[in-house]
């Protein structure tokens, strides 16, 4: 890792504590990476190449048959049949209900 790297970046707990400028990430080794998932602070990381791991075959990235269509899974309704039983629930949301 790079000096300016290791002077820019603090280890709290474990995490990385990333107070580094553009400029510096530009210039970062190529093999490197700050991951951030979401809940967890920011931490660098080795790349992965995601074609190297076993279920890459099911990503888009390896088949477009793959990519999650958003308008076709929001526009899905529950689709009713006639033999099936239900039960229907009323619901008072008003403050005067309680």
């Amino acid at each position: 890792m790079h000096d300016f790297i290791k002077s820019s970046l603090e280890y709290i707990e474990g995490n990385l504590k990333a107070d580094i400028t553009v400029d510096e990430i530009a210039v970062m080794d190529g093999e490197k990476c700050i991951l951030q998932v979401r809940g967890e602070r920011p931490f660098l990381s080795r790349k992965y190449n995601i074609e190297k791991h076993p279920n890459y075959r099911f990503l888009a990235d390896h088949d477009p048959k793959h990519t999650f269509d958003v308008d076709k899974y929001l526009s899905s309704r529950l689709k009713l049949r006639k033999d099936d039983v239900y039960v229907v629930a009323e619901i008072d949301l008003t403050e005067d209900a309680a």
